[in-house]
């Protein structure tokens, strides 16, 4: 049997990342390799009925349930393949950091990149521990790299171990999750579970079922240039209506001042010139009363400006995500209850906590599987 950080090393090695800009799914082919490279390894694993969406990049799988545990519920663990297109993926170099000494860990010394403890203060708890890095210029893809290398080491061991008691397990590897598209073609019919959880790239412990509503926001504002001397009373310049806009949001609920249930406005893409721009935000609260109160201010924010200018120079297109699995999850939190339960009998203090993002369980769940 391999071990898990071998499976973990093999997997980083390929590179998954997604394109939010891509019409297609998978947005990018290269998901693929790691599709088929895991099905292979699913069917050497003893894995029941393999399915490869080879057009869309979806894995599905099943493990029988061991002698005796036939009627249980079925139960799915999800991981996703891709990984965020913010960083690249390519060419990525591991190294590991064996008994951690607690201090600053230089990723790249001829590029001096260094991750520092003050910078990343949850390294002082991951003393002692072997720790996996990269060179510090690409992701290394624990995201969600680890959660797949966890499923495939449960896999495996039930197949080296057929007498161990569990009930029938379902498994199922996504693409563009990091992009929110991770469901958009998940066959829940060919999946076959009753309940899942979403084994995705955290701390040890971390147990959630709870997450951010979020919107989208994309705002265009028009202009009107004209050469600025003769501009008076006639030039619309607007990136400074922009500016305007982001003054009228509040400055307080922003990703850098915001956390654990305080919900933001995040400007993630502004483009333009005197003549036009265009600006991207995502809109996220756990709270839905105040997720529709934010996007309630946006519209009353491109009202204000369009009347104070006389006419309609800016628009906005709002348009929902996803929304807080815990609607759902609060019929089903023994499902909740069990993961604590089991994490504390391995001695493991479960650490219940928000997800400030957004998770493919949250859209699961509302198509109808509790998927913490």
């Amino acid at each position: 049997m391999s071990s898990i950080l071998d499976k973990f090393l093999q997997y980083v090695a390929i590179d998954t990342r997604s394109d939010e800009e891509s019409k297609t799914t998978p947005s990018t082919m290269i998901q693929h390799d790691l599709a088929k490279l895991l099905k292979d390894q699913m069917m050497a694993f003893g894995v029941q009925d393999v399915v490869y969406d080879k057009e869309h990049c979806y894995l599905y799988g099943k493990i029988p349930a061991s002698k005796g545990k036939e009627n249980l519920p079925s139960l799915g663990f999800i991981s996703h393949m891709d990984t965020s297109p913010e960083v690249t993926g390519t060419n990525v170099v591991t190294r590991l950091v064996s008994d951690y000494d607690g201090g600053d860990i230089i990723l790249n010394e001829d590029k001096k990149i260094v991750m520092t403890v003050a910078d990343f203060p949850q390294l002082v708890g991951l003393k002692g521990k072997t720790l996996v890095v990269t060179g510090g210029t690409t992701l290394l893809g624990a995201d969600d790299k680890a959660g797949i290398a966890e499923i495939m080491t449960m896999a495996e061991y039930f197949h080296e171990n057929p007498d161990a008691p569990h009930g029938p397990i379902c498994i199922a590897f996504t693409p563009d999750e990091e992009i929110g598209c991770g469901t958009d073609h998940f066959d829940l019919k060919q999946f076959g579970a009753e309940y899942a959880y979403t084994v995705d790239g955290g701390p040890i412990g971390e147990l959630e079922y709870e997450n951010f509503n979020a919107a989208s926001a994309k705002v265009k504002i028009l202009g009107r240039n004209v050469h600025p001397g003769a501009a008076k009373g006639k030039m619309i310049n607007s990136l400074l209506i922009a500016a305007e806009l982001l003054s009228l949001l509040p400055n307080e609920q922003n990703p850098m001042y915001t956390e654990k249930y305080e919900g933001f406005y995040h400007l993630i893409r502004q483009n333009g010139c005197v003549e036009e721009t265009e600006m991207e935000f995502i809109i996220r609260d756990h709270d839905r009363a105040l997720f529709e109160q934010k996007k309630d201010l946006f519209r009353q924010i491109v009202a204000f400006l369009n009347t104070k200018y006389g006419q309609d120079l800016v628009s906005v297109e709002l348009e929902d995500s996803y929304y807080n699995m815990k609607e759902i999850m609060v019929q089903h939190m023994h499902l909740v209850e069990n993961a604590a339960a089991a994490m504390k009998e391995v001695g493991i203090e479960p650490l219940i906590s928000p997800i400030r993002g957004g998770t493919d369980g949250a859209q699961l769940s509302y198509r109808g599987l509790p998927c913490p």
